[in-house]
């Protein structure tokens, strides 16, 4: 059994993505996948986030019958963060062949402790920046425990500069580069509820919807009297219309919507709430202006997190395509 450590050069980097991408790519080869997610908090009690975001999803995704609260243990004492770690990671790693271990944020003397007690193979999952091979450097001392590096969300217009100068830099230093993820928009969506609710807003219909993906935005027209034409550029989109529009309100039920999101708290026009519920399209409605509304929309998308089935596909043809997993296998000293 062997301890994959998978840690970041900064908060929201991947690490929950590229750990369910790892696990069932390894439970597709029929090996045994555990998690582990030890976070140091003051508080005896994990954060919400945690359980709910991480722990939870996970469990579900690689069918493991451990709880969460022992998939995701806090420790508040870091003097005795060595024989806790021990103790926890025994109750989630029996009968295993790999325990992916989510690494703690932000906390490079306990990311290290973790390592060293589980002997643990790392994997360090970075975006594109150009200083990335100075910021690799406070990882190298990891020596033998370090298997290499992902590069992960690359713009497409960076592609080409981070599998070849960005690389050559990091294999120069020793590091070796497992894979260059490029940056997928799918993979950054929300769904309606986690749009609902990083807008303060209130589902008036179709609440049945709101694990659905929200793949596109698209606001309201200027226009005088905008067509479905305008609206049909993007599908599978959230529409933001102002509240007291309600011609482009049903010009935008006429196209491929996702949901309705109505500002200004004016309460939508009866015959919308009835076209809207026809055609089975969620409508949600906001006290904040547009401006607003997209400030917080964008300010989600920045933040969101990898805990949906649906988005799964995407991802693991993604890692197939440009993760080495041949590499992986052997640093792991698994047989492929």
């Amino acid at each position: 059994m062997v301890a994959l450590y998978v840690a970041s050069l900064e908060k929201g980097g991947g690490k929950t993505t590229i750990s369910s991408g790892l696990g069932r790519h390894l439970l597709s080869a029929g090996k045994r996948i555990g998690f582990f997610k030890p976070v140091i908090s003051a508080n005896t009690k994990p954060p919400k986030e945690h359980t709910d975001s991480d722990a939870v999803f996970i469990k579900h995704l690689f069918a493991l019958e451990e709880s969460p609260d022992l998939l995701c243990p806090v420790f508040s004492d870091e003097g005795n963060l060595r024989q806790g770690i021990k103790e926890a990671y025994a109750k989630v790693s029996q009968d295993k062949d790999v325990v992916i271990v989510e690494g703690v944020s932000d906390q490079s003397q306990a990311s290290r402790s973790i390592v060293e007690t589980l002997d643990a193979r790392v994997i360090i999952v970075a975006g594109y920046s150009k200083e990335l091979p100075k910021a690799i450097d406070s990882y190298r001392n990891l020596g033998r425990h370090l298997l290499g590096v992902v590069l992960n969300k690359v713009p497409a217009s960076r592609l080409a500069r981070a599998r070849g100068e960005i690389s050559t830099q990091l294999a120069q230093a020793g590091v070796n580069i497992l894979g260059v993820l490029p940056e997928n928009r799918f993979l950054l969506t929300l769904t309606i509820g986690e749009l609902t609710e990083h807008i303060q807003g209130e589902i008036l219909s179709g609440a049945e919807k709101a694990a659905e993906l929200v793949e596109n935005l698209m606001l309201g027209a200027m226009g005088v009297d905008p067509g479905p034409a305008y609206y049909n550029r993007k599908t599978n989109k959230a529409a933001v219309v102002r509240g007291e529009r309600a011609d482009m309100q049903l010009a935008v039920l006429e196209t491929s919507t996702r949901c309705l999101i109505l500002t200004g708290k004016t309460a939508p026009n009866p015959i919308v709430l009835y076209r809207a519920k026809e055609k089975k399209v969620p409508i949600i409605l906001t006290r904040d202006d547009i401006p607003t509304v997209v400030t917080n929309i964008e300010s989600a998308l920045g933040s969101t997190r990898f805990n949906q089935d649906n988005k799964l596909a995407k991802l693991t043809e993604i890692m197939e395509q440009h993760f080495d997993f041949p590499a992986l296998y052997k640093g792991l000293g698994l047989d492929s």
